[in-house]
């Protein structure tokens, strides 16, 4: 991912998620159905994406391709990831139950895994002064609380009347106030938010077009021609845009510059995104499974990523040679994969998806009710 405090994480959602952290996805609906191998499909990919993004951060400065194809991929993978946290949070109205389910999912690994990254950074870079800061989080840590956030308002976009236009002018404005600070990553809580309304707003319907005969041949297009957009606008752009972490004031940009950004960044995410879902397999795969387990692929990567910069672990001479890019990149799809299963859910799961029922009431430990969830 990017430089310390500010880099996109690219992907997935906590307990609850594809959406709900970068992954598993819990949506806090009442309803029990059984899990659409499309949305597993959709979600591992997508984590892939980031690993496969983090392990190409290195390269960029001495590739040309490894910076345009990670453009390309930042342009849309963690739009993809919110806006599937958003669909999976159509049925949270804040009944106790949801709210336990945000706290335990999302609330307090986002704290377990603040605090070890920043445990993590003081003993990896030889800092053992580097300040605690639960308001300001920590690499892959924004995803949480950005999620956290987004999950608190969805009601509240279930009763405006036009809930994506006020969002995008929410994170247009946002582009331009650099006065909003750095506490809990709130660029990118605000400038991402549209990507999560979109979801909230999104039926079954919709993803069932992605399905026709004409969508793959059309996504392939928009993705070979997004690609060579890339080559073009690499050497351009600075890659921090593609974060939403700072105001467009922060980059160099005037107002009305930043505001454009902000709807052309929405607007490429959007199509990129749709073009990514179309080629989603719809059937079982063998990766299906590791659908489930994105968020602990998600959190327990940055460890890795982080530690082989620290480590000078890109220093052997075979990384910069074309061969070396590419085993970079089966490593990082590799090792993502890897923390994705069953045997690394089960070690971390105290970690990651905590009962503690006991720090609850009788009301918030009930089974969700069998009620028709809304389809917004």
């Amino acid at each position: 991912m990017l430089h310390v405090r500010n880099q996109a994480a690219s992907l997935p959602a906590a307990r609850a998620t594809a959406a709900d952290p970068p992954p598993t996805v819990t949506d806090g609906s009442p309803r029990v159905k059984p899990r659409d191998p499309y949305f597993d499909n959709a979600k591992y990919l997508a984590i892939v994406l980031v690993g496969i993004g983090h392990a190409w951060t290195p390269l960029r400065g001495d590739s040309r391709t490894a910076a345009a194809l990670y453009d390309f991929v930042y342009t849309f993978h963690m739009p993809a990831f919110i806006l599937l946290a958003g669909y999976f949070s159509r049925g949270f109205t804040g009944r106790p139950e949801q709210l336990k389910r945000l706290i335990t999912g999302i609330g307090i690994p986002y704290l377990l895994f603040e605090v070890g990254y920043i445990l993590f950074k003081r003993w990896g870079t030889d800092d053992p002064d580097y300040p605690f800061s639960l308001l300001d989080p920590y690499y892959v840590t924004w995803f949480l609380i950005a999620l956290f956030v987004w999950r608190l308002t969805a009601p509240v976009w279930r009763v405006v009347r036009w809930p994506l236009p006020v969002a995008l002018v929410i994170a247009a404005l946002a582009s331009v106030s650099p006065q909003l600070g750095d506490d809990l990553n709130i660029q990118r809580v605000l400038q991402f938010l549209p990507f999560f309304v979109l979801g909230l707003k999104l039926r079954p319907e919709h993803f069932e077009l992605l399905r026709r005969p004409f969508a793959r041949p059309a996504a392939v297009a928009v993705l070979a021609a997004a690609l060579g957009a890339a080559f073009w606008v690499s050497p351009r752009v600075e890659h921090s845009w593609f974060y939403r972490t700072n105001s467009a004031q922060e980059m160099g940009a005037d107002a009305w510059g930043g505001i454009g950004a902000a709807f052309a960044l929405f607007g490429a995410g959007l199509v990129l995104t749709a073009a990514f879902l179309a080629l989603v397999p719809t059937r079982h795969t063998w990766f299906t499974a590791l659908g489930a387990g994105t968020i602990y692929g998600y959190l327990l990567h940055g460890f890795i990523a982080k530690g082989s910069r620290w480590w000078d672990w890109y220093e052997a001479g075979w990384v910069s040679t074309p061969t070396g890019h590419v085993l970079v990149t089966l490593i990082g799809a590799g090792v993502i994969t890897a923390l994705c299963t069953s045997p690394v859910r089960r070690a971390f799961r105290f970690l990651v998806e905590p009962s503690m029922d006991w720090a609850f009431t009788q009301e918030a430990r009930r089974p969700p009710s069998r009620r028709p969830a809304r389809s917004s």
